[in-house]
């Protein structure tokens, strides 16, 4: 049986909380607000993951942490009114209106915006406006507004909807004209013809079709007050700027570079090079840094799991498992099978032998190559432990 209180907190404190989100309003209404009410039939089980889902007309409910990202953007508060525009499964605008006094939110597709006052009527939400209509037009029966949240992306900022905006209002909406790179841009009207402009970084958002937005077929139809934009670098200038020298990897202070991401959680390594064994030198120095000198216990690998568990019992000093084959006897073999690795495993080893094992390091397999191995390892350890979850996953592989 599904916990989704108890996955919703977990969300919240997880997926929210610890990723920079502090305004206890929002995540108190995230909290409050049942996310499984706004996705699709079938998808309940899904709707505290983190990750947008797929809702009707082509649509989707945006990612948890997207969502209240941007209401912290917009910098809401009681009493204000704010409008949305894209009301898409209606979720963001229940999370608002959990917070302030009056949303009101536009929605294209006749069905949706349906659909989202059902769900607002049913959870008792009575402080939430439904219209169809162009939301790059705005709701000028409505205006002026303290904060207007755009779930969809445009060429800019739309001047209706600029002029909507209250003195102190803030507009949070994606623009870009390449629909695979958009920037998120907080724009603050500062007074009554002028504006300032904030931009939060790289997003990915669904088209804002409408008269001040694109057209159905891609175009721009009319182009808003345009912001200031800084004038663009080139991308060899952009990683100049940013690139810092790097010493010998058997030198600690290649390793000490590091040490900037000591409080972190999660340090995710990247693969620019993968394959060389520079690559490899250079990721098991920094590994062992993290572990060695600021406690990290996982090292979670692009690997079959089931063959990173042999790994796992090699370096905790584990007995091998009985009748188990040898590790990596399929593709792509050489990423795990050579030198380097099995050196880092050999220190992993090592370091271990004098720690308590709660002390010690282990080494996952995150990945699903070999995928008829992973159900097959699901199937039998289910079998052992959980019978009727080993029948729902025979059903779920099926």
């Amino acid at each position: 049986m599904l916990d989704l209180p108890r996955a919703r907190d977990r969300m919240v404190n997880i997926q929210v909380g610890r990723r920079g989100i502090h305004d206890r309003e929002i995540l108190q209404a995230m909290r409050e607000v049942p996310r499984e009410a706004f996705v699709e039939p079938g998808f309940e089980e899904f709707a505290y993951e983190d990750t947008p889902l797929p809702i009707a007309d082509g649509q989707t409910i945006s990612q948890p942490y997207i969502v209240a990202f941007m209401i912290e953007m917009a910098d809401v508060k009681p009493g204000d009114h704010v409008l949305e525009i894209g009301t898409g499964s209606g979720y963001a605008a229940a999370v608002m209106s959990r917070i302030v006094e009056q949303v009101y939110t536009i929605e294209r597709h006749p069905g949706l915006a349906e659909t989202a006052k059902r769900r607002f009527e049913k959870l008792g939400y009575r402080n939430i406006e439904v219209r169809t209509g162009d939301g790059t037009k705005g709701w000028p029966q409505a205006a002026p507004f303290d904060a207007i949240v755009v779930t969809a992306s445009g060429p800019g900022a739309p001047l209706a909807l600029q002029e909507q905006l209250d003195v102190g209002g803030r507009l949070v909406i994606p623009v870009g004209d390449d629909p695979d790179l958009q920037r998120l841009l907080k724009v603050t009207r500062t007074g009554a013809a002028t504006y300032s402009e904030e931009d939060f970084g790289g997003v990915r958002f669904v088209p804002l079709i409408g008269e001040q937005g694109w057209s159905e077929n891609g175009t721009v139809t009319k182009v808003g007050r345009p912001l200031r934009h800084p004038h663009p670098i080139s991308l060899p200038d952009m990683i100049a700027a940013a690139a810092e020298p790097l010493p010998d990897f058997d030198d600690p202070a290649f390793g000490a570079l590091f040490d900037r991401f000591a409080d972190r959680r999660v340090v995710l390594l990247g693969e620019a090079s993968h394959g060389t064994s520079e690559f490899y030198r250079a990721r098991a120095a920094i590994t062992r840094r993290l572990v060695e000198r600021h406690g990290f216990t996982i090292v979670a690998v692009e690997a079959d799991w089931p063959d990173a568990a042999a790994i796992d019992r090699y370096v905790r000093h584990r007995r091998p498992r009985t009748g188990a084959g040898a590790p990596f006897q399929r593709f792509p073999t050489w990423m795990w099978r050579n030198t380097d690795v099995a050196a880092f495993s050999d220190w992993m080893r090592r370091r271990n032998e004098k720690l308590e094992p709660s002390e010690q390091a282990g080494f996952y397999g995150l990945d699903i190559y070999n995928m008829s191995g992973s159900i097959g390892a699901v199937l039998d350890y289910l079998d052992r432990v959980d019978p009727q979850a080993a029948k729902i996953a025979r059903e779920r592989y099926g």
